[in-house]
């Protein structure tokens, strides 16, 4: 049995949910249905969820929700009527007016578009529509109970054979509405997919799988086939967005392999991503990813090695001012982190202060405009001298290198460099990995 989850995309016109109906019916064991709002049509388009949120803004600002909501209103109407549908959905538009004129959350608001586009998917598809309120439940910290909503999910669909369920939200004990971060429809079907314990979690989007690097900085990137949810974890916490990170939990618990679709592209492998796996990577990288806009203090002190507290003391200030630290390398007299630069600048003088109080150091120096980025696989572990090759690459395109450092377990080498070498630091590596193994 498999969850079948579509993205805003997916479910962006009727001629889209023409696409979904197709791939749903060419194999039965695809039963259960997570959609997303409706997406854009084109590159201008607006999403419905913006506009959800647009609407909440005017409505808070006195300048009344009509002008949004009848935008809202036309892009149903466009997939009621391009389907041939007889669904209303008047009173449901009724009762969002009034509710959020009775003062209802922007959560709430923001929700309506997956429940919208979930009733007209189960209306065209003939499957049942759940309600995502009465599956995902959230605690009063407004953070998901994973437990609590594995327990409604196979309570609740034991006895459904199918069904077309909403992504993004729940309901918390007091029965308001809850919603995850934008892309939060992933972490939907995920957790579906684990109370079901499915056998194979679909997530079909508008691109044929996870690829090797953005594209927006190197032409055509390579599709991956397979990786591990360890690898995905790696690359989605430094930029790659295909899937949203929080989603990999549930299925990883559960042993259940996601495999990343394309709607437009249905007979595409796409990409597999399991636990663990003997296939080989084709290329000894699987996936290469990056953030800029980070900064570096650098701590020396002579002898700091042998100063018993002296990192936990400089951690504890930088714990003490709220901010978090990315990468830590350090040498006998020296001691780097790598902050995000919007972070430090609130609390600079703050922390240099408590830095000189706490551990008296010889020095101390920042670096501005710098970028992070991640070269993940699983085949580098078994291969020799990739850190070697990732600076030759960088170093014959003449660019300086910050900081590198590798992971114990050899899946991930980080690498520091200025942000203006960014996209060019990424092409060589592609380059040095993929392009000329290809």
């Amino acid at each position: 049995m498999k969850l079948v989850k579509f993205g805003g995309s997916s479910c962006a016109s009727a001629e889209q949910f023409k696409k979904v109906r197709e791939i749903v019916f060419s194999d039965p064991a695809r039963r259960y249905v997570v959609v997303s709002a409706p997406g854009k049509r084109f590159p201008k388009d607006e999403k419905v969820t913006d506009l959800l949120y647009l609407l909440y803004e005017d409505l808070r600002e006195g300048r009344g929700m009509e002008r949004q909501l009848s935008k809202i209103e036309r892009r149903y109407r466009e997939i009621i009527d391009g389907l041939s549908l007889s669904l209303s959905l008047e009173e449901d538009f009724r009762e969002i007016r009034e509710r959020l004129l009775a003062g209802e959350s922007c959560a709430y608001a923001a929700s309506r578009g997956e429940y919208l586009n979930a009733k007209l998917m189960a209306e065209y598809l003939g499957f049942p529509f759940l309600d995502a309120g009465e599956l995902i439940a959230f605690r009063p910290d407004g953070e998901c109970d994973f437990r609590e909503t594995e327990r409604r999910v196979g309570e609740r669909l034991r006895d459904m054979e199918k069904a077309v369920i909403p992504g993004f939200y729940g309901l918390d004990p007091e029965g308001r509405t809850v919603t995850f971060s934008r892309g939060g429809s992933d972490v939907t079907g995920s957790l579906i997919a684990a109370g079901l314990h499915a056998d194979l979690y679909e997530n079909w989007t508008d691109v044929s799988g996870f690829l090797v690097a953005d594209p927006r900085i190197v032409r055509k990137p390579e599709v991956i086939d397979y990786i591990t949810y360890r690898e995905l974890r790696e690359l989605s916490y430094m930029g790659a967005s295909v899937l949203h990170e929080d989603a990999i939990f549930p299925v990883r618990k559960e042993g259940i392999p996601i495999q990343i679709k394309n709607t437009n592209r249905p007979g595409d492998h796409g990409t597999m991503i399991v636990a663990n796996t003997l296939k080989k990577p084709r290329f000894i990288i699987t996936g290469i990813a990056g953030k800029k806009n980070f900064c570096s203090i650098n701590i020396e002190k002579a002898m700091m090695n042998s100063e018993i507290g002296f990192i936990r003391k400089v951690l504890s200030v930088i714990e003490e001012n709220g901010i978090s630290v990315e990468h830590t390398p350090s040498g006998i007299d020296t001691m780097t982190l790598f902050i995000h630069q919007e972070e430090l600048i609130s609390n600079e003088q703050k922390v240099l202060q408590g830095i000189q109080r706490a551990v008296n150091p010889d020095l101390i120096e920042l670096e501005a405009d710098l970028a992070l980025i991640a070269v993940v696989g699983r085949g580098m572990k078994s291969a020799r001298g990739v850190a070697g090759r990732v600076m030759s690459a960088l170093a014959h395109d003449y660019i300086n290198i910050k900081m590198i450092d590798q992971g114990s377990s050899e899946y991930n080498i980080i690498i520091g460099v200025r942000n203006e070498d960014f996209e060019a630091a990424i092409r060589a590596i592609y380059n040095m990995f993929v392009l000329s193994a290809s």
